[in-house]
């Protein structure tokens, strides 16, 4: 068993302490390793945070589009990407994602109710799932809706491709620790 995460961002943030805290080692990939063609990791899981496409939180999203056809690879190869939501009121910053989404942003809590059984709606656990604070919702996707808010908004997405995965949460957040032990966590890494 290995546990390594990769976490995209512009600078070190907290999070990757909570990583680390659930037993991974965490490592910082910023817009100009992500988009570097050069660059190579390897990790169980890549995680993309909340406002990610908002350019007062960050210049992610331009790297994100660039490094694309690496980040679809990276899933079809095993690997675990979990995207937060996009922190604005863009329709096209989940444009570089191997299947279409779409996010409406709106902030505020819901709450939230499980559409089907899965491993991955261990991310809300510890929440009082009455009002769990969210920064959107996915009007569209390619997806399957894992948990939903009270009037049907998709909260929570999984997509499978090739042999691995990808997580939509438009959660405000931290996810569990129980999730991040079993996301950060696989038999292999997969090459970026």
């Amino acid at each position: 068993m290995t546990c390594r995460t990769g976490l995209l961002w512009d600078r070190p943030l907290m999070f990757s302490r909570l990583i680390e805290d659930c037993g991974a080692c965490c490592e910082a990939v910023n817009p100009h390793m992500l988009a570097s063609p050069f660059w190579r990791g390897r990790f169980v899981s890549l995680i993309v945070p909340t406002g990610f496409a908002n350019p007062d939180y960050s210049n992610l999203l331009p790297a994100l589009r660039a490094a694309a056809p690496r980040i679809r690879r990276f899933v079809e190869n095993g690997g675990r990407l979990l995207v937060f939501g996009a922190g604005g009121p863009r329709e096209d910053a989940y444009d570089w994602l191997p299947f279409p989404a779409t996010y409406t942003f709106s902030y505020g809590p819901r709450a939230v109710r499980f559409t089907t059984g899965s491993d991955y709606t261990s991310l809300f656990s510890g929440y009082d799932l009455a009002a769990v604070e969210c920064d959107g919702s996915f009007s569209a996707h390619g997806g399957e809706t894992l948990a939903a808010s009270a009037t049907g908004e998709a909260l929570l997405v999984e997509k499978a491709i090739g042999d691995g995965i990808v997580l939509l949460s438009s959660i405000h957040e931290y996810p569990s620790r129980e999730f991040l032990k079993e996301f950060s966590c696989g038999e292999r890494e997969t090459l970026f």
